[in-house]
């Protein structure tokens, strides 16, 4: 029926209609500059969290730190107190509650706020668990962490750290001596393997109370990684370096037997210089740890970096990269504060080993530095993913194999550089496919062990290594905790992977420096190693570290690169096309 002359007529509301109005109309004041009520809210809890968090995580951090350097109890207690208090403000589950109902809304329309949605999303997920069981895996780990740090192999009656088993491994031919110091190291298996096994059942108990399956899936998701992708990316580079490794294992092996004495079929894995085979044995007959004997490994470095226009000179003066008692044996970069209070510590010696690490390990500063900005949001100022760090780190570490680095670096006249040249390649391409085979192992020794911690993990441990690394389990090792002597199983969970993620992601970016930035064509991707070029170091400040987390890691690689992930790269660098 028609409304009456001069009065209104009445129509349904359309729904429909007025939300996308509302949106629309949402959309265009975010544009405008004005921020919707979500916006002013989700603004309003960033405020409150950081001014909670940021204290805590310079607390947490610094504690951590002074840990590491001292080994003292006192010290990893501090340590697990910061990070539980750190945990307590991520749990708040009000806090929580207000970030899900507001990711949900469909209303942050701002692309810096909605990424920091995002990721104080990731952070309240992980710690929606009850308190006591977040207490109880951090007082494990910090128990994990003071064993690991104090812990030192025994050989020949004495106490000797990692760079010094290391050492043996690498220049002994004592078949009895190598096994003796192989076996000291294995040790710390035995003495921790209980409380990784206890404490991997824990993170468990925390993943599934929070909805996923185990812990390996909840630590892969909530770095932004699909499982599924993972394991497909991991299949295609078991694929591409299966043929090529087992090739050059067979010829190490033949040179081997004649190097110990002893047939090739009774090959142990002490007799591969190293404590897991995760690095290239000295194979080919160029001696790279002799270019840097006697060097300073930190001036090389700053010097390097210095000439690409990224200055590491304070990183440096905060940083402690010389071995001693007490001290964490190992590598890693830190960052306290998010305000450029970056660190690294390391146990170097002049070699190349710690040559590689140095300029790995400040890569991982440049990044951090480089996202440590005042006008970045305070949770934003991050890596676009984990393998994005490590990938830069790699792409810079591999130069200490380089020979054109080497003589720009070191001064080797062209002669000299002509004639380690192919060597330096082969070594380079030895460690790239010995490393690809080891991140197999670990992997997928993890994927299984969180699927399944009480099966036999130790015999698990040994048949992958058999099948990726095509090492022969040495009598009795079947019924060891071998696989708890790495220290990233029991406290850098389920972050294996990124690091052959990181490799795809070297090659991927070097390539593009070469051909795209530098324009120099494919043949220059062999001898291009960046030095006194500003040029890459602007474009990597620019389009990798700026960002920061705005970006997730697959746009990253889009808007920096032109193209996903893929180990194409990696293949057409080392393996061929």
């Amino acid at each position: 029926m028609s409304a009456l002359k001069g009065e209104k007529e009445t129509r349904p509301i359309d729904m429909k209609r007025l939300l996308l109005t509302a949106a629309l109309l949402a959309a265009l004041l975010s544009v405008a500059g004005c921020k919707n009520a979500r916006e002013v809210e989700l603004e309003k809890i960033i405020r409150e969290v950081q001014a909670k968090v940021e204290p805590l995580k310079v607390e947490a951090a610094l504690a951590s730190w002074n840990g590491d350097l001292s080994g003292k109890p006192e010290d990893f207690a501090k340590s697990t107190e910061a990070q539980m208090a750190l945990r307590t403000v991520f749990s708040d589950k009000v806090t929580f509650a207000e970030i899900k109902a507001i990711r949900e809304s469909g209303m942050i329309h701002d692309k810096s706020l909605a990424r920091q949605c995002e990721v104080l999303y990731e952070n309240f997920l992980q710690n929606q668990a009850d308190t006591l069981l977040l207490r109880q895996i951090a007082d494990r780990e910090t128990a994990l962490a003071q064993k690991y740090a104090s812990f030192r192999a025994e050989y020949e009656g004495q106490k000797i750290n990692d760079n010094q088993v290391e050492e043996i491994l690498h220049s002994s031919k004592d078949n009895a001596g190598l096994e003796e110091v192989w076996k000291s190291h294995k040790a710390i298996g035995a003495l921790v393997a209980p409380d990784i096994i206890e404490v991997v059942k824990l993170r468990n108990k925390l993943a599934k109370s929070l909805g996923f399956d185990n812990y390996h899936s909840m630590s892969l998701e909530l770095s932004e990684e699909d499982p599924k992708e993972i394991d497909k990316l991991l299949d295609q580079m078991d694929s591409i370096s299966r043929d090529a490794f087992a090739e050059v294992k067979k010829e190490m092996d033949d040179s081997f037997a004649v190097r110990y004495g002893v047939p090739a079929e009774k090959l142990m894995p002490w007799n591969y210089q190293g404590r897991f085979f995760q690095e290239a044995p000295n194979f080919y007959p160029v001696d790279l740890d002799k270019y840097y004997a006697g060097k300073d490994l930190g001036k090389l470095m700053l010097t390097f970096y210095h000439g690409i226009g990224i200055d590491l000179d304070s990183i440096l003066a905060r940083s402690d990269v010389f071995p001693r008692e007490g001290k964490n044996q190992h590598a890693y970069c830190t960052d306290i504060d998010s305000k450029g209070d970056i660190r690294v510590l390391a146990n170097c010696v002049s070699d190349a080993y710690w040559m590689d690490t140095m300029l790995h390990e400040f890569g991982h500063a440049s990044y951090s530095q480089g996202n440590d900005l005042p006008e970045n949001p305070y949770f934003l100022r991050d890596a676009a993913g984990i393998f994005t760090t490590e990938g830069i780190a790699m792409m810079f570490g591999r130069l200490s194999r380089n020979p054109y680095w080497m003589q720009g670096m070191l001064g080797i006249p062209d002669g000299e550089r002509d004639a380690i040249a192919s060597n330096c390649y082969l070594s380079s391409r030895l460690q790239q496919l010995v490393f690809s085979r080891w991140v197999q192992v670990v992997y997928r020794f993890e994927e299984a062990m969180y699927a399944n911690p009480d099966q036999d993990l130790n015999a698990l441990w040994w048949q992958l290594v058999e099948k990726y690394q095509l090492l022969k389990t040495p009598e009795g090792r079947a019924s060891q905790p071998d696989w708890a002597s790495k220290i990233h199983i029991a406290l850098y969970p389920c972050y294996y992977h990124n690091y052959l993620m990181g490799e795809m992601f070297a090659s991927q970016v070097h390539h593009y420096i070469v051909t795209e930035l530098l324009k120099e064509g494919e043949d220059a991707i062999p001898t291009e190693c960046y030095i006194n070029n500003p040029k890459v170091g602007a474009w990597l400040k620019e389009e990798i570290f700026k960002p920061g987390r705005l970006y997730s890691w697959d746009e990253l690689m889009m808007r920096a690169t032109g193209e996903h992930l893929t180990p194409k790269y990696w293949k057409e660098q080392f393996i061929g096309k």
